[in-house]
């Protein structure tokens, strides 16, 4: 997490962004389409994140912290008109928030990601909110401004856990030739990563051979930056606002422009790197 994490109030970010993203939803008609993906409807959006936040409000209401159990979970039968979309999103919205409020964070609890406790499902949820909002707000035509400071956090989330975080069957070769320095033009944070290839096979006996990245737990040349390696330099740089920023990791239109310079190649392979996006 980032170092400011910790103040952050997911669960408040969680609330009203869910909130905003129903209200919005609301505006549009069943059949129109999303900009960010477009294979979706608006009824098609409402059903992702209310079948989202019911499955998870079930990993955490249940308590429950096996592999075998979570995966298990089934969700709803998809109600058939957008009344009944509406009432499902609202009953697990609302029954997410009232699980993860009641559990401490540091309770355990299964995901898909290393770290297996409710405060990893409090972060991911806040940020999931966060963006499907932002993708009913492109739907209906209606944006609204990110928050700073969630969004700093949302930088660090899909760098080290959407696209950072390995599988414990891959190994991970990084070429320290190409590094690439993400910056934060508003809130003055950043990151450097390490590009290279992942290499393994999986649970499912599927071998991988593709670009991934990790990032360092600090940013030796980073604003905050002190000792010897400060100030230290990246083969290529990417920097704009948090928001602006989030969205464009996440394949969703900035509203400023993302700034771009060093080595032509690196920002290259760094594009062909995340251009798969999260699925």
């Amino acid at each position: 997490m980032t170092p400011d994490a910790t103040a952050l109030d997911y669960l408040d970010h969680l609330a009203r962004d869910s909130a905003r993203f129903v209200e919005v939803l609301r505006q549009v008609p069943s059949g129109t389409r999303v900009p960010a993906c477009p294979d979706w409807d608006a009824d098609d959006l409402l059903w992702h994140l209310a079948e989202v936040q019911g499955f998870w409000g079930t990993i955490v209401g249940r308590g429950l912290t096996a592999q075998a159990e979570g995966e298990a979970v089934e969700a709803d039968d998809r109600p058939g008109d957008r009344e009944g979309l509406l009432t499902l999103f609202d009953q697990a919205s609302r029954e997410l928030h009232h699980h993860l409020s009641a559990t401490s964070p540091d309770t355990p609890a299964w995901t898909w990601a290393q770290e297996q406790s409710v405060g990893f499902i409090r972060r991911r949820q806040a940020h999931e909110a966060l963006i499907h909002r932002l993708d009913a707000e492109l739907t209906a035509g209606d944006r609204t401004p990110m928050d700073a400071d969630l969004s700093t956090d949302g930088v660090d989330e899909i760098l080290r856990v959407m696209y950072g975080g390995a599988p414990p069957w891959a190994h991970f070769t990084p070429d320290p030739t190409q590094t690439v320095r993400i910056r934060t033009t508003d809130t003055n944070r950043s990151w450097l990563l390490t590009l290279g290839q992942l290499a393994g096979t999986d649970d499912h006996g599927t071998a991988h051979d593709e670009r991934d990245l990790r990032v360092a737990e600090r940013d030796p040349g980073g604003p905050d930056a002190g000792g010897p390696d400060a100030g230290a330099t990246a083969a290529a740089t990417v920097s704009g606002t948090a928001a602006d920023l989030d969205c464009w990791l996440w394949h969703r239109p900035p509203v400023g422009e993302i700034e771009r310079a060093g080595e032509p190649q690196v920002l290259q392979r760094f594009d062909q790197t995340i251009a798969p996006g999260i699925s």
